[in-house]
């Protein structure tokens, strides 16, 4: 079942899943016009394949080990580490240990 997105004025967490992590889905807490704000769950050796997107992105790691790669440069993310990427920059990301990220996403107009 989709978790629904938060609506204007709801509090919603972000607090790390700890055990429930391994059984947590990647899912989006809130989609707006210009704005995009997901929960992505990666397990242990799982890979999110190179992609980019239009605006300009932040990854906040909340739990675990995140290997976040940008072309050549590979950046560790671990809890608490804060990453921005401008809009149009390929990337991808495996995870070393299971992890949880909060990534918020700047829509571009089509």
């Amino acid at each position: 079942m989709a978790q629904p997105h938060l609506a204007p004025g709801e509090v919603g967490s972000v607090l790390p899943l700890g055990g429930k992590l391994a059984h947590t889905p990647s899912y989006a807490l809130l989609k707006a016009p210009q704005l995009e704000v997901m929960r992505l769950v990666l397990l242990a050796g799982k890979t999110m394949p190179g992609h980019q997107v239009a605006g300009e992105i932040t990854v906040q790691c909340l739990e675990g080990v995140v290997d976040f790669r940008i072309g050549a440069t590979v950046r560790r993310l671990r809890a608490g580490d804060f990453l921005h990427l401008r809009g149009g920059e390929p990337h991808e990301l495996t995870a070393v240990e299971d992890a949880s990220l909060l990534v918020t996403v700047c829509l571009v107009p089509a």
